[in-house]
């Protein structure tokens, strides 16, 4: 997901450089839902590894 979130920022990127104002709004939005989705599911995962990972008591 992280691959997607960057491809769609060089995609950002380029489409301003070459003055595709539109195209690069929306693939700017695009990779910033995908950041914080993946940010969300990164943290999800590590809070269900530490509590699968405690020995039991």
């Amino acid at each position: 997901m992280l691959t997607w979130a960057l491809t769609f920022f060089i995609i950002a990127i380029i489409a301003g450089v070459l003055g595709f104002s539109g195209i690069a709004g929306a693939a700017s939005g695009i990779a910033k839902i995908l950041f914080f989705v993946f940010l969300v599911l990164l943290v999800v995962s590590a809070i269900a590894s530490a509590a699968r990972g405690r020995p039991p008591v």
